[in-house]
């Protein structure tokens, strides 16, 4: 099976889901947000189809169910990467050269902030602060805070997770039945 038809069967997957458990919800408009937090828990991101699916529950326009929901910076459209990474910009790092850091992380993986790469390996997301001025600028890498990050860091931890993914395959191929 190909990416995108694993991407289609998954979307299937979601929607499916999300078309039994709206069931449980009024059909009242202060439903919206409940609904659209419940997608987003279950399914960390709100698939297109989902917003039309909502719209048409609750009886009200698309637009304004799509409106609503780019509102508020708490809901994701695009899937996260298996490795999520944030980069903070706060005034600390923003001084010590966090943009620096968020442009690294993009050139490499060539994404840019808020985007997952196509094999969903790998997101980014700037972030206002995470609250570890002190080790300025900071990255948090799958919940990780890497400290006083520099270029060449950033260059470490992906070649790290590569490393990793080959040799999980490789053992992955190893444990296989030969055919």
């Amino acid at each position: 099976m190909n990416q995108e038809n694993s991407l289609e069967a998954e979307e299937k997957v979601i929607l499916d889901d999300i078309a039994s458990r709206l069931k449980v919800f009024g059909r009242e408009r202060g439903e919206l947000i409940p609904i659209l937090q419940m997608i987003q828990e279950r399914h960390a991101y709100i698939v297109e189809d989902a917003i039309k699916m909502t719209a048409e529950h609750l009886g009200i326009a698309i637009c304004e169910t799509y409106g609503v929901a780019t509102f508020y910076n708490q809901f994701r459209f695009h899937p996260p990467g298996k490795n999520q990474i944030k980069v903070c910009l706060g005034t600390a790092c923003h001084v010590r050269g966090g943009d620096i850091i968020l442009e690294n992380f993009e050139r490499k993986l060539e994404i840019r902030d808020g985007e997952t790469t196509p094999d969903r390996e790998f997101s980014i997301e700037r972030v206002v602060c995470v609250g570890c001025c002190a080790l300025a600028p900071v990255a948090i890498v799958n919940e990780t805070v890497q400290g006083h990050m520099a270029p060449s860091k950033v260059e470490g931890l992906i070649l790290g997770f590569k490393i990793e993914k080959e040799k999980a395959e490789r053992e992955k191929q190893k444990s296989e039945p030969a055919q």
